[in-house]
Formats: structure tokens, sequence, C-alpha cells
């Protein structure tokens, strides 16, 4: 997208060496980030933090103190809320048989683990059932649908369910509750409760809510119809971390009352009373409290791996286990699982890659596929398709004339809607998903015109003018100010992920101290003003793009330096440390 040529360049950085735009605060943001210094007493970095996110100063204080009791949204606002609750309540009194159908993916792995964790409290066990990705595919289907209503009187479906018309039909005897967040057509299933904040008929104020969030809800208003009659239900503060790591995971937005589901869901994480979360963070050596990132990429990928390429079930297995040595070999096996997702993500990301190159990475899709890419990954690599082209991106695997696929979306861009009203117009077999992140089904002979009509779509909604190549910043540091205590207040302006992006400090005019490689192709150097103490970063993939060659290589220039700052914890010690995801040089620049 050609830059604005009103707006400024931070630092004067047109063009830094990963070719982006530096773009700092306006004059109107300083302005008010000062004034919210003077009249709160918080550092002037947290301001401008909190500016940038549109916080005004008198709501500062709550803003860095999310509160759940105060952003948690009335559950009787969803339609179909009250018959849901209701009928699982008279299930557990009733002592009736219940199934739980979960989607594969970390969300619904969550998502099945609240309800079986506090249908298990209650004094109730229930069935899971986690379609296999390849032989079933995505949501229910119909034969798995009619074999547990044959041996249950009630089935939810969580994380999907929505669209599933002829399969819930096919739940002859069962009731059927769905627990969803994808988006809903104008007709809904014939399932006796819907609900799902993105159905046609909400106003879609909680549509960025994840499934595991949506089943959260359910809990607390059957919470409350327990209450009504007397009766104590299960501590849903405990759950929280489910609900956190399915947030984060599905790369929900952290706005609104997501924050403080994260939030308070990492403490509860931290205390590292589920075992098949303390054995997973084990396995990876996690030693620090979590943070949003480690939900998102560190134990998500490893959750997701059992969906992706092993037995689909294994996640929620994972997060629903109270026997340590079996969350401990469920863990191991994740971890391995993962490690063989990423080598065949590498194969079908490069394949898929060169294949979108050769097509064109101007337009407003970028696409790729290719018979036998593991479906399983296909999502991930379309992920890194848009990272890199800046354009949303549909990944498929083919396979006996079917593709099935996934596709990722840039900010603005609803590609959901769009994969929806292309499977309305008959181009796809199915399909569906939210904004940002959807999955189809496509017969091989209809691939072409079908990408050709999804490019129309997105042209329609901007997608050609790509993802902005600037880099955003909160303001400028000095490496001395970058200290241990002003990273962790910071941080209370957080958690940082999806639409609450971490903030960017620049340092300006720097000398690089120390430059090494570490690894295969990550960087780690020193540097310093020359006015105060030096400042250690941490870039990783460096060698795989221009930063590690230019930095190593430094002879002596200066450099402006910007990135994320964070606390280093290692062998006891905390330290600050910028992970660092540009440069520029401060002779040039």
């Amino acid at each position: 997208m050609p830059r604005d040529l009103t707006v400024e360049a931070f630092l004067n950085v047109e063009r830094s060496l990963t070719g982006r735009t530096w773009i700092g605060p306006d004059a109107n943001d300083l302005r008010l980030a000062e004034a919210m210094a003077q009249q709160t007493a918080l550092p002037a970095p947290i301001c401008g933090v909190l500016v940038r996110a549109g916080v005004a100063a008198d709501g500062a204080e709550a803003y860095l103190a999310p509160s759940l009791r105060e952003l948690l949204p009335d559950p009787r606002g969803l339609q179909d809320m009250g018959r849901a609750a209701g009928r699982l309540i008279r299930a557990v009194d009733r002592g009736e048989r219940i199934a739980v159908f979960g989607d594969y993916d970390v969300d619904g792995a969550c998502s099945s683990a609240l309800l079986i964790l506090w249908l298990r409290q209650m004094g109730r066990d229930a069935t899971l059932y986690i379609p296999d990705r390849i032989d079933e595919g995505y949501g229910p289907n119909v034969p798995a649908m009619a074999d547990l209503a044959a041996r249950h009187d009630v089935i939810v479906c969580v994380d999907c369910g929505t669209l599933s018309h002829e399969a819930i039909a096919a739940a002859q005897g069962a009731d059927v509750i769905v627990l969803d967040h994808h988006m809903g057509a104008e007709t809904l299933p014939p399932a006796m409760a819907v609900v799902n904040p993105n159905r046609m008929d909400e106003d879609r104020s909680l549509g960025h809510l994840c499934a595991a969030a949506v089943v959260f809800l359910l809990l607390v208003e059957a919470g409350r119809l327990l209450r009504e009659r007397g009766t104590r239900g299960p501590d849903l503060l405990s759950f929280l971390d489910l609900v956190a790591l399915a947030t984060v995971a599905d790369v929900a937005p952290l706005i609104g009352v997501n924050r403080a589901f994260v939030r308070q869901g990492l403490t509860v994480m931290a205390r590292r009373q589920r075992p098949g979360l303390v054995a997973l963070s084990d396995v990876v050596r996690l030693d620090t409290p979590p943070t949003a990132h480690t939900l998102g990429f560190v134990l998500g990928p490893r959750i997701n791996a059992g969906g992706r390429i092993g037995a689909a079930d294994l996640g929620a297995r994972l997060l629903t286990t109270d026997d340590p040595a079996e969350a401990a070999a469920l863990a191991a096996r994740l971890d391995a699982l993962n490690e063989e997702r990423r080598a065949i993500e590498t194969e079908v990301r490069n394949a898929a890659l060169a294949q979108a190159t050769a097509r064109g990475t101007d337009g407003a899709l970028v696409w790729a596929a290719g018979d036998g890419w593991h479906p399983g990954v296909v999502g991930i690599v379309a992920a890194r398709l848009k990272e890199a082209t800046g354009r949303p991106a549909v990944v498929i695997g083919l396979e006996d004339g079917v593709g099935k696929g996934s596709a990722r979306s840039i900010s603005g861009v609803d590609l959901g809607a769009a994969i929806h009203r292309l499977a309305a117009e008959g181009h796809l077999e199915k399909g569906g998903g939210h904004k940002m992140a959807a999955g189809l089904t496509v017969k091989a002979d209809r691939l072409e015109p079908a990408m050709a009509r999804l490019e129309e779509l997105l042209a329609r909604q901007g997608a050609a003018e790509g993802e902005s190549r600037a880099l955003t910043l909160s303001g400028l540091l000095m490496p001395g100010a970058a200290t241990a205590e002003l990273i962790e207040r910071i941080e209370c302006a957080g958690p940082f992920g999806m639409g609450a992006p971490a903030p960017r400090f620049a340092f300006a005019d720097c000398r690089i101290l120390d430059a090494r490689r570490v690894g295969e192709s990550h960087l780690k150097i020193a540097f310093g003003d020359g006015t105060g103490p030096r400042l250690d970063a941490i870039c990783f993939g460096a060698f795989d793009g221009p930063l590690g060659d230019a930095l190593t290589g430094h002879g002596g220039r200066r450099f402006h330096l910007a990135g994320r700052l964070e606390v280093n914890h290692w062998n006891g010690r905390s330290r600050p440390q910028l992970r660092l995801d540009d440069a520029a040089e401060a002779s040039v620049a």
C-alpha cells in the first residue's frame, strides 16, 4: 500500500532494512499522553500505549486492571442461552447421557474441556467426540451424530454446528445444543438451542468471543440457575485458564471482556493446578509465568498438533485429565507431533510460496493448491502466505478430486463473509468461518473459478491494497530507561495480541556493542547510545532476512533499532531485553 505522504516518518525512517516506513505517535497523541501522565502520575511510555489504545485519562486505572465482574456480559443477552442452560441442568438432574462434540483445534479442545470438567464436578460423566480432520472433516457429520444420538440424550456441539443442518437433523432422539462463534446462515440447524454471538439475528456486539468464551457464558448462566434454587455450582474462575488459552490461540481480538478473560486466565494458569497444562509446560521447559505469547506460540501449537496430524482428541484429553502420569505421556506425544508438523509445514510452505509467487502476489488474494498437501498444515501455511504478502491467503490440499483448504485474512477484510457467500453461490461444497480465518471444501474442477470469484469479492473490500508495511511505534526510549520495572508496568496495559498489538519502541542512534549468531538463523546483540547502560536484544529469524547480516557486519555504523520490550528470565536472573523487529542506519535515515 502506498504510504500516506502527509504522515512524517518517525526518525525519518522512510525505508528500514526490512523495507518498512516507521510511523510514530502523532502530535495529538503526544499531547494526550503528556496530559495523562500529569493527571495519573503514570510513566510517559505507559501513557503513550494507553492513548494509542483509545483510553482516556479517567479510564486508565480501570483499563490497567480489567475486572471480569464489570466487563462480563449478561449471558441472557444471547439468543437461546436460557434454553441451553436449562436443558443442561435438566440433563444433570436426571442423570441423562451427555455427549460433547468438539472441533479439533485449540478452541474446540478448550470448549470441550470446559464442559466435561464442569459436568464432572457436577457428578456427571460425558462422552467426548472429536472428529478426525482427514476422514470426517470439520464439524458434525451424519454418521457420527446418528451414532451419538442412538446412545445419548443430549449432544452439545462446541466450536462447530452452526451450519450443520443435515448432520444435526440426523441426531434423531437426542436434543442438540450448539455453542459456537462461527458466522451463521439465514436459517439455523434443527437444534433445540443455538447459542452463537454471530447468528444472523444477533447484534454481533459479542462477535469477538471465541467458542470457549461462549461455553463459559453458558456455565455462568447455569450457575445462576443453580443459585436460584439454592445449589452451589463449580468454581468457574478456576476454568479461566482454558478460556484464556482458547481466546489467544484462536486469535480472538483482545478487547472488552476478552482482555479480562486472558489477564485473569494467566493468573489461574500460573498456579499450575491443571495437570495437562503443567505437563505441557514442563515438556517445553517453561520456567517463567505464562504470557499471552506463551499461549499463542508455545502451548497452543502443541495442543493443536493432535488435531493436525495425530489423534484428534489428544488436546482435549490432555486438558481434561487429572492423572499427572497420563498428562505427562500426552504432553510428550503432542510435543513430538508438533515437531513432525513443523517438518510437514516447511515442505508445504515452500511449495505454496513458490506457486503463489508465480501466480502473482499483488492482487486481492494469494492462493495455492497442491496434491497431497496435508490438511492439518494448510491453515498455518495460509497464515505464512498472508504474512509474507500482506494479502488474504488460501491454501488447499487436493485429494481424489476434492480440495480442503484454510484461509487467513488481513485487517479490515471480512474473509468469513466472502467464503460464506462463495458457498451460498455454489462455488464451494461448503465453507464458513469468521473475519480473520475460514475453511472451505471445493471440487478440483471448480477450483480456478472459485478462487477468481473469491478474489473479486475480496477486491470489493479493498484487499488489493494489501496490508500496510508501516511499522507503528509507540515512542522513543533510551536504552537505560528500558528497565525490568518499566516493562512489567507496560505489561499491565496488556494482554497484547490480536486487536491489541504489543507496543514497539524505537532506540535512536545506537552503537552495536556485540552481535553474534544464535542457532541457525537467530541474532543476539547488545547496543547502547553512549550515555547509559547497554541493552540486550534478540531477533528471531534475523538471518532469514536482511537484519542478521547488516547488524553482524555493522562496521561501526550506528543504527536506529525498534522492537518490543520484554523481561528475559534466565538462570534465576531477570533482565530487560528488546525483541528486535527492525533497524535502520542512523547515518542515512
